[in-house]
């Protein structure tokens, strides 16, 4: 994976106070799903992501509520058993404590945003 080039390369967030493309900021790789760390606060953190065809995350159950955002392609995720296909611009947030799944049908991005608060709910 290629570093923006004013990113600081011990840095695992993306350099600040610097435009960046988004959807650049994250390479597609063969046979993988990559993540890189936008932004990481004790209080949550923005993650891009990256699937190539035919790739999955496993059921997976979060605390915390999450913001997706899809940045390029089509994704299929899976939220309590219910199936969504989302394309360039949609977003959904996958609530806290709900067993969810992606899904790579053909190549996606996507920008996922965690807060990390809702211990209340």
């Amino acid at each position: 994976m290629q570093l923006n080039p004013g990113t600081p390369q011990n840095s695992s967030e993306l350099e600040k106070s610097v435009p960046h493309i988004i959807v650049e900021v994250i390479e597609y790789v063969d046979n993988a799903v990559v993540s890189k760390t936008i932004l990481k606060k004790s209080t949550g953190n923005v993650t891009a992501m990256s699937f190539d065809t035919g790739e999955e995350l496993d059921d997976k159950i979060s605390p915390f509520d999450n913001f997706i955002q899809i940045i390029d392609g089509v994704a299929e995720l899976t939220i309590n058993k219910v199936v969504h296909q989302l394309r360039l611009g949609n977003g959904i947030i996958i609530p806290a404590h709900a067993r969810h799944c992606f899904n790579a049908k053909e190549k996606f991005k996507i920008i996922s945003t965690v807060i990390k608060s809702g211990y209340e709910e």
